[in-house]
């Protein structure tokens, strides 16, 4: 049984309808789940905050904490513009840029949720190096969605990410078939 998501996600997915790129509903649930364990004074990390529906699972999974932070990273300019100018707590920071230049000054996390090619794709050593020891990496849209086929390329490169996260020696890892394919990674 799914309940009607949050407040803060319909308003998102409201303001998201023009984007094709959000957050899958079971993903974002499990942000949520995972968020609401994030330890006192936790420090969570997105890299790619699109339209902001990742972002309002987040919040939503912490909510009404005050003591941890959210940092939510965004190449696009003009759509942190938009997505920033949401009804959004004080404890969530936007950071508009490249996140693979961002990432060596943002310090570590305890959850991080690598929804973007910087990140994910290209980089990824950088956001295991962010994780904070047991800290919790969320990558999604690890598989194609239901009647779409990846074309070579892009499936070369999230196996490249699966083969990383399953095998790195700093990482306890497993791939879920949930939502759009998760593997959740946990640092030594």
């Amino acid at each position: 049984m799914n309940s009607a998501p949050p407040p803060l996600v319909t308003a998102t997915l409201d303001r998201a309808a023009d984007f094709a790129y959000s957050c899958d509903p079971a993903v974002g649930r499990l942000l949520a789940t995972l968020a609401a364990h994030v330890p006192p004074r936790g420090r969570v990390l997105e890299l790619g905050t699109g339209a902001g529906v990742g972002l309002a699972w987040l919040v939503s999974g912490l909510v009404p904490r005050t003591d941890a932070t959210v940092t939510t990273v965004e190449y696009d300019g003009e759509r942190a513009s938009q997505t920033s100018s949401g009804d959004w707590p004080p404890f969530v920071r936007f950071l508009t840029g490249d996140a693979l230049e961002l990432l060596p000054g943002l310090g570590t996390f305890d959850l991080i949720f690598a929804d973007a090619v910087a990140g994910k794709q290209t980089g990824l050593d950088l956001t295991i190096a962010a994780l904070n020891p047991r800290g919790m990496l969320v990558v999604d849209d690890m598989s194609p969605a239901p009647g779409t086929v990846w074309d070579s390329e892009f499936a070369a490169k999230q196996d490249a990410v699966r083969r990383t996260l399953l095998t790195h020696e700093r990482l306890v890892a497993v791939e879920l078939p949930h939502g759009s394919g998760v593997i959740l990674a946990t640092a030594r």
